[in-house]
């Protein structure tokens, strides 16, 4: 039976990296999920590769047919965005495993979709001092730095990601993001031995 490894983590803990690389891992051979979202499709961006983009009145439809398994609204400037994941047939765990990045609530609404023995976490941790200078050495290389926006994301990720919250959600398998290459092939190893928990330190 495939599984779903769910990537998670704090920002600046080097998930989208780590993402793209295991994708492109033909020894792992995992597929992705695309996501559903009501935002506008940006410059560059592939309907049906980056995500779907629909409007509010199919991501109703979704959920009035069932479809929707987990949901998440952000308000933003140029209203509410939604983002989404939709059992459009796209998983077929018979025999094929899935990787893909989410929040904690993702993952716990994803897990209970398809069962704990399906959905596998992956937790990226990162210590908070190197986390934020990362984070800063990033968003300085910005045409137009954010640091009040990145500021507000750092001190959610504590409340996002509280330990109570780790707990609840059963999330005991941890990888430590020191040197990416080596943490890069503890996480494919972990995949590899079918998620069989224990704690990268």
């Amino acid at each position: 039976m495939g599984k779903i490894y769910c990537i998670m983590g704090k920002s600046s803990t080097g998930k989208d990296t780590i993402y793209q690389s295991l994708i492109k891992e033909p020894a792992l051979s995992l597929k992705t999920i695309v996501s559903y979202t009501t935002r506008p499709i940006r410059s560059g961006e592939q309907d049906g590769v980056e995500y779907f983009f629909c409007d509010e009145k199919k991501m109703k439809a979704l959920e009035d047919a069932g479809k929707v398994i987990e949901l998440r609204s952000y308000h933003t400037v140029q209203g509410i965005w939604n983002y989404f994941t939709v059992d459009d047939g796209q998983v077929e765990l018979s025999h094929q495993d899935y990787l893909v990045i989410g929040t904690l609530e993702s993952f716990v609404k994803i897990r209970e979709y398809y069962g704990e023995e399906a959905v596998i976490p992956i937790y990226i941790e990162v210590e908070d001092g190197l986390r934020l200078q990362r984070a800063l050495d990033r968003e300085r290389k910005q045409a137009e730095p954010k640091y009040a926006e990145l500021c507000r994301r750092f001190l959610a990720d504590d409340a996002d990601f509280s330990e109570e919250k780790l707990r609840e959600a059963n999330i005991t398998t941890r990888f430590a993001n020191i040197n990416l290459e080596e943490t890069e092939r503890a996480i494919a190893r972990f995949i590899q031995e079918g998620g069989n928990p224990w704690i990268s330190k």
